[in-house]
Formats: structure tokens, sequence, C-alpha cells
């Protein structure tokens, strides 16, 4: 299984997000990587340039390497719609991201990790593939053994009611994929019309 596995904060810096974590460490040090971050001066970004960008945060924000991430693009360019939106869609319908944002865990990654040592289930089925692609009304949740793991239950931290595509029982340890989310609703600073722009060329 693929994933990025370099340092994290560096990468938050390169675009000056906390997009691979909480960002706690941004307001110590917000300036680029490099022995002259802090005074190198930059060059106005083209066309070409803000488009790499854009898909460069994409891929890390989700979890994605280069592959899968293409795969997924041309899964929405198939689909009906807006290929953009379609892209955020699928790429919020994996099984580590829907998990995160379920709050089961409270990372993607510690959400990836769940999921592939088979911590959870879908459909009552367990299922170790985080780029498992939910369909609405999949149902996710813990195994009961899990669910009583106190490493587990104790990063529990409830679903935000932002997300209003997902539904979460606490009581039952079990959510429902309701539905795909629209764009407005899902908060990740990503203009995928650039993306499009881009793998259009």
């Amino acid at each position: 299984m693929a994933r990025y596995t370099g340092p994290k904060t560096k990468i938050s810096r390169i675009f000056g997000e906390p997009i691979t974590g909480n960002g706690k460490w941004l307001t110590k040090n917000s300036n680029p990587p490099g022995m002259h971050g802090a005074t190198r001066k930059r060059k106005t970004l083209g066309e070409y340039a803000l488009q790499l960008r854009e898909k460069q945060k994409a891929k890390y924000t989700y979890g994605v390497l280069e592959k899968q991430f293409r795969k997924t693009f041309e899964e929405a360019s198939r689909r009906k719609g807006v290929t953009g939106e379609n892209l955020i869609k699928l790429l919020e319908a994996r099984l580590d991201n829907t998990v995160f944002r379920m709050g089961i865990s409270p990372s993607r990654q510690g959400a990836r990790q769940l999921v592939s040592h088979k911590h959870i289930t879908i459909n009552g089925e367990v299922l170790n593939v985080p780029s498992y692609s939910c369909k609405p009304g999949d149902v996710i949740g813990l195994k009961n053994k899990s669910a009583a793991n106190t490493s587990i239950s104790g990063n529990l931290r409830g679903k935000n009611a932002k997300f209003n595509w997902l539904d979460w029982s606490e009581k039952d340890m079990k959510g429902t994929f309701i539905a795909y989310p629209e764009r407005e609703s899902v908060p990740e600073n990503i203009k995928e019309q650039l993306i499009v722009e881009l793998y259009s060329k």
C-alpha cells in the first residue's frame, strides 16, 4: 500500500496550510522549507506551476500518490457532472477519509492505519482497503473487539455537524455514508478547476 512517508511539517510549510496535520508547528515556523526559506525571494508562479501546486496539495491532503490520484481523476471525468466536483466527491468518499470525517480517528493518517489494521467494517464485513470508495447507504463501524479497545475508543471525537453527508451513532459505534457531499460542504481549500486544467493539457 503506497503512501507518503516523508516529513509532514515540511509539506505544510510549503503550502502554508496545515494540510497534513493540526498545523501546530506553523505557528512556530511558517516559512517555506530550506536554509533560505525566510529570506529567499519567491518568483511569481506561472499558470502551470499554480495548477501543479494545486494537484500536489490535493494529493497530500488526502494521502494519495500520483498513480492512484490520476485513476481517481479519470473516474471523475467519466461521471456525469462537473469533473472537478466529482473529483472532490470521490476523494471524500475514500474509506480512510470517511473514517476521519466521522470522528473515529483524529487524523487521516490514523484513519488509514485503523483501516489497514482491520479495525473497520463496511456493512458488517471487515475491510482493510483505505482507498475503497464508499457508496450511499454503506454502514461504517468499528469491530466489536476494536470498539472495546480503549486506545481506539479514547480517540473518538464525534462527527462534526457540518459534515451532513455522514451519520454517526456513538452508542452503536456505527455510521452511515448518506450521500456524496456537495462541493460547498467540503472545507478543504482546494481549487479543483486548476487540477482539471492541468490534466486537460
